[in-house]
Parts: structure tokens; C-alpha cells; sequence
């Protein structure tokens, strides 16, 4: 079952959430360090994160499963934020450089199908990069966030996942040593937390963050039909109960 994204907005504007979303960042900064000119689409609920590259990337879009809802981003903007159907999604073939997939495949019923479709709108040699919670983590226990809802993965389960979906991995990483715990003194020593888990506790991290390449020289995932393209714009401050299907 999807998690409700006003429920993940909420997390998020928590202290936790402000927490873990700035130590995913840094690791998706470390992986990305550029993305000048190239286009960019965050599949699941990614604004959190999709706000490090808004002012390198050509070009950024939200899509967000039906299933899971929909909000308007970024706030008080034009919006950037589509309702979607993750197996049907609304763009062309090769259209993305980069995909970022957050709160999404962990939830996701059918897998093959969805990274086949992100498999179809990355262009050649494109790259995807997956948060996923770590099945070996505090985080995936502990249902007070988004991380401990869907099926957790471990850095194996992932990287054959990739594999068998006609993606290369590239590297798989972890992040998100603080515990989920709403403590002043623990979200206050974070950074240093995640110093010391990245050194010597690298198996336990919350989440795993990995990336991958497109297989370009892998046979269409799809065969040709036709394809209905089905999606809601999301005008601005429109409230959530319109915006779901």
C-alpha cells in the first residue's frame, strides 16, 4: 500500500524529516555533483530532494502515483508536479537524463513494470538513482516515518532488482545513521553520526541509495502499442482531496 503523501509532506516538515532529508541529500549530492542541462524527473515523492538540482538541471518534474496522491511543488510557484500512473507515465521515450525514484518502489506492486517504464523515458546511458529503506535499519522498523511502510530492501536484493530490470549498477551506498528518534540531543549530533555510521557501521544505515546506468544495448522493454498518456496537472494550492483520483 502507498503511503499517503500528505502523510510524507508531514514527516518531512518535521524535524526528523528536515533531518534525514539533509542526510539524503548529501549522499545525493555525492553521486550527483552536476547535473547542468540535463533533465531531471523524481518518481514517488522526490521534492524533498528534487530542490538540490533545481538550479543546475535544464529542466524538473515531479511525478506522483495516483495511488499515493498528489500535492503542488514548489510552493507558491508555477507547479512542477504531475499525477501519474507509474506504469503509464506521461512523457516521451528517452525524455529524462536522470531519474530519481524516492518512496516509490518500496510500495510499488508491480516492480518490473515500473522500472521498465523508467527504463523506456531515461535516455541512452541514463542514470537512475534508488532510495529504498534498508532492510537492516533502524528506519524500516519503526512505523513513525515513510521509511517503515512498503518492503525494505538489502544492498543485494536491490542491486539483483537493477539487474534483472535492464540497469548496470553502479554503486550502492548507504545513508541515515541517526536513529528515527525525535530527541533534540540525537537529531543535534547527526552529521556526526553519519560520520561515524558511513566508517564503521555502513551495513546499518537507513536507507540504501543506489545507482544505476540504462542498458542501452538491452532489447525494448515493451513491445509497441499504443500508449495512453494519462495525467492531471496540478494547478497551484490546489487541496489534496481534488487532486486524487
Amino acid at each position: 500500500m502507498w503511503h499517503d503523501v500528505v502523510d510524507t509532506r508531514d514527516f518531512y516538515g518535521s524535524a526528523l524529516g528536515q533531518t534525514a532529508r539533509r542526510m539524503i541529500r548529501r549522499k545525493l549530492r555525492d553521486q550527483w555533483p552536476d547535473v547542468s542541462g540535463q533533465s531531471v524527473l523524481g518518481l514517488g515523492y522526490a521534492v524533498p530532494y528534487l530542490g538540490t538540482f533545481r538550479n543546475e538541471a535544464l529542466r524538473i518534474a515531479a511525478a506522483m502515483p495516483a495511488s499515493q496522491g498528489v500535492l503542488h511543488w514548489p510552493r507558491d510557484e508555477p507547479g512542477q508536479t504531475a499525477l501519474v500512473d507509474e506504469l503509464e507515465l506521461p512523457f516521451d521515450d528517452l525524455a529524462f537524463d536522470r531519474v530519481l525514484l524516492v518512496h516509490a518502489l518500496e510500495y510499488a506492486e508491480q516492480v518490473r513494470p515500473l522500472l521498465r517504464e523508467i527504463w523506456r523515458v531515461l535516455a541512452g546511458s541514463g542514470r537512475l538513482i534508488v532510495v529504498v529503506p534498508n532492510r537492516r535499519g533502524l528506519w524500516a522498523r519503526f512505523e513513525r516515518t515513510p521509511f517503515g511502510h512498503g518492503l525494505p530492501y538489502s544492498a543485494r536484493q536491490i542491486s539483483m532488482t537493477l539487474r534483472d530490470n535492464m540497469f548496470t549498477p553502479l554503486q550502492i551506498d548507504r545513508a541515515l545513521f541517526v536513529p528515527p528518534m525525535r530527541g533534540r540531543v540525537v537529531l543535534s549530533t547527526a552529521a556526526a553520526m553519519e560520520k561515524i555510521g558511513r566508517a564503521s557501521f555502513k551495513t546499518f544505515g537507513g536507507v540504501i541509495v543506489a545507482e544505476a546506468v540504462k542498458q542501452i544495448y538491452a532489447a525494448p522493454p515493451v513491445t509497441e502499442r499504443s500508449r495512453i498518456k494519462r495525467y492531471l496537472p496540478v494547478p497551484g494550492h490546489t487541496s489534496h482531496t481534488s487532486s486524487r483520483r
